[in-house]
């Protein structure tokens, strides 16, 4: 029996019932037969809705609870998506978007997926004699790169067709990576000077070498010293962790670079820094004002002067310079005159806690964040940070900044510097 036949006798017999049950009820043959009629009228709108309902296509669904309706029209969704993706019948690779063949051949279309995939548990999933009837993860390490690790996620379709989809987790693990190491070596730089610490305090608590004056002005004395490390470290890293909160807020206030470097030249000294008198500042009056937040630039400028003061040859000259470059960029340099840095180092600098010397770096105070502040002060600026260094002549950090400009006009804002001609060493 046909859907349209049995839809006519279900309304036949549903109109009979109504018409029974409203004429035991109301004994009136006249209201019986208008109920009928306008409950036959009812239902026979409810079936046509129905009908029409049943009878409409439906869109092709990617839901490993769906049904594909066009092979077509999936090849043609894949081609759209961006990550490397296949469609797999049993065994063999279907389909294939551009973006997996650029990672695993041209060659894959139509052959058995261990030409793609020599993962066991991936080939497993894709060729295994059981159906695969619920979604399934894999990890891969080795596609495209060594390095390159992977998410494959594997969806079913009907018909025993498998979608597959690789998801590119490098850059994820190599942040979980850069986390980890982060932990392990704050943790290690705060425990030397803190076991440091207790050792001396229970030493103190002798009292044979507690009583001793000279003693503990020394052990005190060093005691200092490792608190006062610890501290930096600490500023350090709220340091760091407050740039990188703002590093989706562009600064937009104009700096003049002049008093800035007066400003932080200064500070170095009136300091007992023995070096502060190697500094030579040659900034003009004249350069641009540039597009910065001045308390971190400050920070730069400190960090920046603060490291080729420790490397670089004692008596030589620091120069702090700035120009103004042709693209609407400052350029800031400070350059030292010191044993310089090899070439395999240069790219690792700007890392958490790199040091080329560990213990050098220790004993001038070094914290190891300075140069991971400068670049994210850098970054958040929209700057350019460039490292020069040749070994036995001395090194050079160039720092470009965006120009101020005012009210975004193509006239760029113009500070005084308030002392007119350049400073030199004092």
């Amino acid at each position: 029996m046909g859907r349209i036949d049995r839809s006519i006798w279900i309304l036949f017999l549903s109109g009979t019932a109504a018409a029974v049950m409203v004429f035991t009820l109301t004994r009136n043959w006249e209201a019986t037969f208008a109920c009928a009629i306008a409950g036959l009228f009812a239902m026979a709108m409810l079936f046509d809705a129905l009908e029409r309902r049943t009878a409409s296509p439906r869109a092709p669904m990617l839901s490993p609870a769906k049904s594909v309706s066009s092979l077509d029209e999936i090849d043609a969704l894949l081609q759209a998506l961006p990550h490397p993706c296949f469609i797999a019948h049993r065994g063999r690779i279907e389909y294939c978007n551009e973006a997996a063949l650029a990672l695993l051949g041209r060659h894959i279309i139509g052959q058995d997926v261990r030409l793609a995939l020599r993962h066991p548990a991936a080939i497993d999933l894709l060729t295994g004699p059981k159906t695969l009837d619920a979604p399934a993860r894999v990890e891969i390490v080795g596609l495209g790169t060594a390095e390159q690790s992977w998410e494959l996620d594997i969806q079913p379709l009907r018909d025993d067709r498998l979608l597959v989809f690789l998801f590119d987790q490098s850059g994820r693990q190599a942040t979980e990576r850069m986390r980890v190491d982060f932990v392990a070596n704050a943790s290690h730089e705060l425990r030397t000077p803190l076991a440091g610490i207790l050792g001396f305090v229970e030493t103190l608590r002798d009292p044979v070498a507690g009583a001793d004056a000279a003693t503990r002005e020394r052990f005190l004395t060093i005691m200092e010293g490792e608190a006062r490390r610890m501290q930096r470290l600490v500023d350090d890293l709220m340091s760091l962790s407050r740039i990188e909160a703002d590093k989706y807020r562009a600064p937009e206030q104009p700096v003049a670079l002049l008093p800035l470097v007066e400003e932080v030249v200064a500070v170095f000294r009136q300091s007992q820094n023995k070096r502060a008198q190697d500094i030579v500042v040659d900034v003009s009056n004249t350069v641009p004002a540039i597009r910065a937040d001045r308390a971190q630039m400050s920070q730069l400028l400190h960090n920046l002067v603060s490291n080729a003061l420790k490397y670089g040859a004692p008596g030589t000259p620091v120069t702090l310079s700035a120009r103004a470059l042709d693209d609407d960029m400052i350029e800031v340099a400070v350059a030292d005159q010191g044993d310089g840095i090899t070439a395999e180092h240069l790219p690792r600098l700007t890392e958490r806690f790199y040091r080329i010397d560990s213990s050098r770096s220790r004993a001038m105070g070094g914290t190891g964040l300075g140069l991971a502040i400068v670049k994210h002060i850098v970054q958040r600026h929209g700057g350019v940070l460039n490292f020069d260094s040749s070994v036995g002549v001395g090194t050079t950090v160039r720092v470009e900044l965006p120009q101020f400009r005012k009210g975004g006009g193509s006239e760029a804002e113009m500070i005084p510097a308030g002392m007119p001609g350049d400073v030199t060493k004092a």
